[in-house]
């Protein structure tokens, strides 16, 4: 159930990213087998792992939760046993490693690289377009979802409301064909396999710590200048986006079925900024115009299949005002979202 106020500390906060809707819970009755997560020490990787054992749970079904990563921080290891969910300590891009690892009948695979591409290129590919292939021989017998990027689909023309999934895949750069790499590897074995699969093309996931709307909060409570450059953005909360990735299983088809998982808004940057100036009691600098082509998606098909998201965007940006003006802990990881070039 959606509550208006917002998180007041950490362990509140874990505990809303990670509570499963009722749609999930049902769903989760549905889906048979157990669920594996590769790539699970990322920035979603806890939240959802977390969810989908209290879906299961309340579900009232027995089955592995299998959390794998090669979690540099034991703590969050820990926190996951802790929970009920399994965990394996692995190197995915080891061939022995990626052998060993347990068999499922369901897999999330969420593994990838962005930040730091211009120095190491073949580190990117290798991570998201070679791997991704290997992944699906290696579970050629199960039933697969593996996140993408709102990035495949370019920059887009405002006016169009933002890309469809039937759009033109238009790469700009090493990351955003990486990624296209990633879904061809994706659709060409479930092909060739008859493997089910989904591509979840997410664009972006926000909580109090990470994400778009804190890059400007942030960015407005410390005076530092907004570029409009990139005016217009989507954001969904991390919640409704882990509920909508676990539910994507029971879409996995021949051949994979690609979706944009995304809030329905095309949100404008200077309005966001505007409104955390305004909570915060601030005067917002701008630098740049507003381009007429942005990195948008279009999210009427999300809302079709899913329904609306349980958070609205404004609880989100009032939630993240509160966050950030109670000195409340981020991660310190800057979306890059204002990048156009694919350098992040």
């Amino acid at each position: 159930m959606f509550k208006t106020n917002a998180p007041q500390d950490l362990e509140e906060l874990e505990e809303r990213l990670s509570c499963p809707s009722a749609a999930l819970v049902n769903e989760m009755a549905q889906i048979e087998g157990d669920i594996l997560f590769l790539g699970a020490g990322g920035k979603l990787g806890p939240s959802i792992t977390r969810m989908a054992k209290r879906a299961t749970d309340e579900a009232g079904v027995s089955r592995r939760i299998i959390a794998v990563s090669r979690f540099s921080n034991q703590a969050a290891r820990e926190q996951l046993n802790a929970c009920g969910v399994e965990t394996v300590a692995a190197d995915l891009m080891s061939s022995e490693q990626l052998s060993a690892l347990p068999d499922a009948a369901n897999v999330i695979f969420m593994a990838g690289h962005k930040f730091g591409i211009a120095n190491n290129p073949s580190s990117t590919w290798a991570m998201n377009s070679y791997l991704p292939g290997r992944v699906m021989e290696r579970y050629s017998d199960s039933r697969i979802a593996a996140f993408s990027t709102g990035c495949v689909y370019g920059l887009s023309p405002l006016t169009q409301g933002g890309a469809i999934e039937s759009d033109p895949l238009l790469p700009t750069d090493e990351y955003s064909m990486s990624c296209i790499g990633r879904e061809r590897m994706v659709e060409h074995f479930s092909k060739v396999n008859q493997t089910p699969a989904t591509i979840l093309r997410l664009n972006y996931a926000v909580e109090m710590r990470y994400g778009v709307l804190v890059d400007i909060a942030s960015a407005v409570f410390t005076d530092q200048p907004i570029d409009l450059t990139m005016g217009y953005c989507n954001v969904i909360w991390q919640g409704d986006a882990n509920a909508m990735a676990l539910r994507s299983l029971a879409l996995a088809d021949t051949p994979a079925f690609a979706i944009n998982l995304v809030g329905p808004e095309l949100l404008s940057v200077r309005r966001i900024a505007d409104s955390f100036a305004q909570i915060f009691g601030k005067e917002v600098r701008f630098t740049g115009t507003e381009s007429p082509e942005c990195l948008l998606t279009n999210g009427n098909l999300c809302q079709q299949v899913f329904g609306y998201p349980q958070v609205p965007v404004q609880a989100v940006i009032e939630w993240t005002a509160e966050w950030i003006r109670s000195g409340g802990q981020t991660l310190n990881k800057p979306t890059g979202f204002q990048v156009r070039d694919g350098k992040y």
